[in-house]
């Protein structure tokens, strides 16, 4: 993205809900993750810091423009942002807008834009949870794309592969990925969450990954991020869950490239 617009590239923007850093990490480094190595680079996923403890005030920041940032530099730029008096992160590269949102700003430059929805925040069940979706033109829920569905990445990816195929303005897709927040006992035989289920989970993921990255080969360069929004505690110095300030919650993978 640049500071004007182009319409030369789509935008593919994937967070991988609850994933923590050093689980997505030590299984790129043991080869269990073929799919998303073939978009890494050789070191693996990049570790930064995201903006919030949970996927709601996370999100906020996200289609802001606040980003995950960079744990060894002082201000990191941003790669798109929303304009506002004071901000140091913005650099001659970065799109910026007048809307409060990339979505909105996108969707008025002629864009497309969905969502397909997995963990609570994105069920538009509730008054809370129709904030982020309902600012796509297009959104995307169910109770099979949701957190209790083991097989809810495929489903995800088949929505997304269909709608790709519809679409034919320049595209904005956002995909919260669900299946590594809790509960994720059910990718092996445990009973309960643990850091082994997470990890399995995240390897279901990449077994999927192929379904939506060979749909998104079109005519058009497609502007691709991977993160997580934050990351969760199995138990580490007496941490639960998120929704705290704990490293293992804090610190999440990122990565990000344009696909040819």
């Amino acid at each position: 993205m640049r500071n004007q617009v182009d319409q030369s590239a789509n935008i593919l923007f994937l967070v991988l809900d609850a994933l923590r850093y050093d689980a997505a990490q030590s299984l790129f480094e043991a080869g269990e993750l073929p799919g998303f190595a073939e978009y890494l680079p050789e070191t693996g996923w990049e570790k930064r810091y995201t903006p919030a403890s949970f996927t709601y005030p996370a999100h906020q920041a996200f289609f802001a423009g606040f980003l995950p940032t960079k744990v060894d530099q002082h201000i990191t730029p941003r790669r798109f942002a929303a304009q506002f008096q004071g901000s140091v992160s913005t650099t001659d590269r970065t799109f910026l807008f007048k809307e409060a949102n990339v979505i909105t700003a996108l969707r008025n430059r002629g864009y497309a834009t969905a969502c397909i929805g997995g963990v609570g925040f994105f069920n538009k069940q509730t008054e809370i949870s129709r904030v982020l979706p309902d600012l796509f033109e297009e959104s995307f829920w169910s109770r099979e794309l949701g957190v209790t569905n083991p097989n809810s990445t495929q489903l995800q990816f088949e929505l997304a592969a269909d709608w790709l195929q519809q679409t034919t303005k320049p595209f904005f897709l956002y995909i919260n990925v669900s299946a590594v927040h809790q509960p994720n006992c059910f990718y092996t035989s445990n009973t309960k969450d643990s850091l082994k289920t997470h990890k399995a989970a995240l390897r279901y993921v990449d077994t999927q990954l192929s379904l939506l990255m060979t749909a998104l080969k079109k005519e058009k360069p497609v502007c691709c991020i991977f993160c997580s929004d934050h990351g969760t505690a199995y138990g580490e110095d007496g941490h639960h869950g998120h929704r705290n300030g704990h490293k293992t919650v804090i610190e999440v993978p990122y990565i990000d490239f344009l696909l040819k």
